[in-house]
């Protein structure tokens, strides 16, 4: 397999004005204002950008369509809540720029599909419904009437309803993701992937078995007052770089910060806090973690282990003054065979397949005995790996042994990426919903919900492979670029009969079609939605568990478009006619009325439409967290015993992970700049470490193709620039997605099904097609 589907080769060969600088030495600060105020002047310009950040993450205005890190308590708010990140996602989505009919009239399918994610997104928003007639070369445009009635015949006309299916982005919000669930069983099936399938699936499971909810268990002021923070796979700088002003206070409060993970990201070292005007003109900035740790890629299960280990050999010395053994006798399970596991580890195996040392896992040892308030925070670096569950399950075994969890400064903190993907998950929007949700739902609508378990992400692109399912829907995203093998996933797609997106803007999804395909447009977060002759507000929960308020004030682009829920609703009637039980055309101009539905349907939710309309919204049960209830089949929290996961290469293999630029936002690539890692004008580039360059008889500067290999088959990605990087040994890294083409759709993780993007061996080998291009102080690099 190659990934001529997705090379994404830049239109000009933009390889020739590839730079490497030093990377910024602190995350935020006047950079990030600079970059802020220039992103939202360009796409909107200067007094509605202005007016469109004053109302980013306000309590009476709107969500950021960005990260789900939460926001302060009401009344505790900056006028400027957003981070540099947030705001060019909130501009991205409000862009002046239009998609006009004649701009598909001009450009063919084909020839879109050759320009970069980039070049696509700048194009702006669209504004009316595309159809892609089957044979056809150029989208057109097409009535909302008519596109229902395409939809509705294609699902209709299928032999059973898994034979569709239906993508969820983590963008949508609660109102509309119940509508889509409801939809959706009310045709006949569970075939619900949605992009958590692709992220933090791994933590819902590995947190279900652990403490019986698939939710973290810490709060923000728990972040405040840990005594010791550990984060792992993550890259919160640019991931969720509010995240960063919450670990200032951790620090300012006395807190510690280890920082485990395979880069030196900036955003984990230090932060400056651009409305804190004394850091500023002070040049001044805060240092965060206290302790780096290298850590090999996949190695965090030999490292965690090792903490404790070194952990239970000072509780021996010192018995009663390491373990919190009152909260282990009441509310755990598994505890001896845990420490016995833990006593048999080989130190040889943790050092070798952590990379990290015995002196240094000491010293977090020690830090984590430091204070009995721990935090431990994780994202994708962890998630996406065979043995994620595993490696997030000794995150809860260290807070288990410490009696980290429902106490002050404690707690388990999975950093979701996406603004609302854990409330689409609240809602329904899971292909294995729980019976008593199932349940509740008929109840409520008095139908039956089908009861077979339907397909996440990587059965949906196997089963389309496969033709088995014929007709896909996304309510937003990208999926083709954020899916894994990306040749394979494009040809699943061209094989369906129908695919359709809802839709802000263009991206590469909408030009890798079925026979038929759709682009409907939609309004964002941002903007005034009017139904019913009144304004209506949406709501979203954030990763720590708060459902808020989300009122658009902008105005929306002129042309065609229709509210996700309106969108829902008008394709359910299309579809569904006199089958349905649902009134749809109420819900829809209505909001108040879903959210009356989903408070009987969803526990947690009394009260809704009064506690949501509360500055800051409301906390949902956690019942962990209240050290109430664990909802496990041993009514107790579990410790959870693993083997030390082992790498084994050929010799000149790597383990590759995929990162995220700076300038980018999931598959949303903002611009062409990594400041982060010093990184500009290109994005195909491999981070390497400069002795396995050296060996590999590679150079800096040096343009390579990348091949990945898995069970016997490979794929190739081409025309990477070799960076010389502070990665460990044997490890490498590269952007996504364009080098989504290289995880196989096959390799996943155990138990969640997760793409293992952060594990992926690949070879390295000079490019069959060289190209020239500067490359400025790569030595301090090395």
């Amino acid at each position: 397999m190659t990934d001529d589907v997705h090379d994404d080769l830049p239109d000009e060969d933009t390889l020739g004005r590839a730079t490497i600088v030093t990377p910024a030495p602190f995350a935020a600060g006047v950079p990030a204002v600079v970059q802020t105020v220039k992103y939202a002047a360009a796409n909107m310009g200067v007094v509605k950008g202005a007016r469109m950040l004053l109302q980013l993450n306000q309590t009476d205005g709107f969500d950021c369509p960005g990260c789900a890190w939460p926001d302060p308590p009401a009344g505790e708010r900056s006028h400027a809540e957003f981070c540099e990140n947030g705001a060019k996602a909130a501009s991205e989505e409000n862009t002046r720029k239009r998609i006009e009919r004649s701009f598909f009239r001009d450009n063919s399918v084909e020839e879109l599909s050759q320009r970069s994610d980039y070049w696509l997104a700048q194009q702006g928003r669209i504004t009316e419904p595309m159809v892609l007639r089957k044979g056809a070369t150029h989208y057109e445009p097409i009535s909302w009437d008519d596109a229902f009635a395409l939809i509705a015949l294609k699902l209709n006309a299928l032999d059973h309803p898994d034979e569709a299916a239906f993508y969820t982005s983590g963008r949508t919000a609660n109102e509309t993701a119940f509508l889509w669930q409801l939809f959706v069983r009310q045709f006949g099936t569970n075939n619900l992937p949605d992009c958590s399938n692709m992220c933090h699936e791994s933590s819902g499971t590995a947190l279900t078995d652990s403490i019986g909810i698939g939710k973290g268990t810490a709060t923000l002021d728990d972040v405040h007052h840990a005594g010791v923070l550990i984060d792992l796979g993550h890259n919160p700088g640019t991931c969720h770089p509010r995240m960063l002003s919450a670990l200032q206070v951790t620090k300012r409060n006395g807190g510690k910060i280890i920082a485990i993970n395979p880069l030196p990201e900036t955003g984990l070292m230090r932060f400056q806090h651009p409305q804190q005007v004394l850091q500023v003109l002070t040049h001044r900035s805060t240092q965060l973690a206290d302790l780096y740790l290298p850590v090999r890629i996949n190695g965090d299960v030999a490292i965690l282990q090792g903490i404790m280990k070194e952990m239970v050999a000072a509780e021996d010395l010192r018995p009663g003054s390491v373990f919190d053994h009152a909260f282990i006798r009441e509310h755990t399970a598994g505890f001896e065979p845990y420490l016995q596991h833990l006593r048999n580890a080989d130190w040889n195996v943790i050092v070798e397949e952590s990379g990290i040392s015995r002196a240094q896992i000491a010293d977090a040892a020690r830090m984590v005995m430091s204070s009995d308030r721990l935090v431990v925070a994780w994202a994708m670096g962890l998630t996406q790996h065979r043995n994620a569950v595993a490696s997030i399950q000794e995150c809860m075994n260290l807070l288990l042994l410490k009696g980290a969890i429902g106490r002050k400064g404690c707690g388990a903190l999975p950093v979701r990426g996406h603004s609302n993907v854990q409330g689409d998950r609240t809602m329904g929007i899971w292909e294995r919903a729980r019976p008593e949700f199932l349940a509740a739902l008929g109840k409520e609508f008095a139908f039956s919900p089908p009861q077979k378990h339907g397909y996440d992400t990587v059965e949906t692109l196997r089963a389309m492979h496969a033709g088995t399912v014929k007709v896909f829907l996304a309510m937003g995203g990208n999926f083709l670029s954020a899916t894994p093998d990306t040749a394979y996933t494009a040809e699943a797609l061209r094989r369906c009969t129908l695919t359709a997106h809802v839709a802000i803007k263009l991206n590469r999804s909408h030009l890798v079609t079925g026979d038929d395909a759709l682009i409907l447009p939609t309004i964002g977060r941002s903007e005034r939605d009017v139904q019913g002759g009144r304004e209506q507000f949406v709501s979203v929960e954030n990763s720590m568990g708060i459902v808020s308020r989300s009122q658009g004030r902008l105005p929306p682009p002129e042309g065609d478009l229709l509210s996700e829920p309106v969108i829902v609703a008008r394709m359910a009637t299309a579809t569904l006619g006199e089958r349905s039980t649902v009134e749809w055309e109420a819900l829809a101009a209505d909001y108040d009325r879903i959210r009356d539905h989903i408070e009987r349907v969803v526990p947690g939710f009394d009260d809704y439409n009064v506690k949501v309309r509360r500055p800051g919204g409301f906390y949902l049960p956690n019942l962990p967290r209240d050290r109430r209830e664990w909802a496990t089949l041993t009514k107790k929290a579990n410790f959870a015993i693993h083997p030390i996961p082992r790498t084994v290469l050929q010799p000149g293999q790597l383990v590759m992970m995929t990162v995220r630029s700076h300038d980018q936002f999931n598959t949303t690539v903002y611009g062409l700049h990594d400041r982060y890692r010093g990184v500009h004008n290109e994005r195909r580039v491999v981070f390497m470490n400069a002795d396995d360059i050296a060996d590999l008889g590679l150079t800096a500067r040096q343009v390579v193709d990348l091949t990945s290999h898995f069970e016997g088959e490979t794929r190739v990605a081409r025309r990477f620039i070799v960076v010389p990087y502070q990665i460990p040994r044997r490890c490498a890294a590269t952007y996504f997605p364009e080098t989504n083409v290289l995880v196989p759709v096959n390799s996943v993780a155990e138990r969640s099904n997760t793409p293992t993007s952060k594990y992926v061996i690949i070879t390295v080998a000079p490019s069959a097609q060289p190209a020239r291009f500067d490359y400025d102080r790569a030595d301090h690099m090395q």
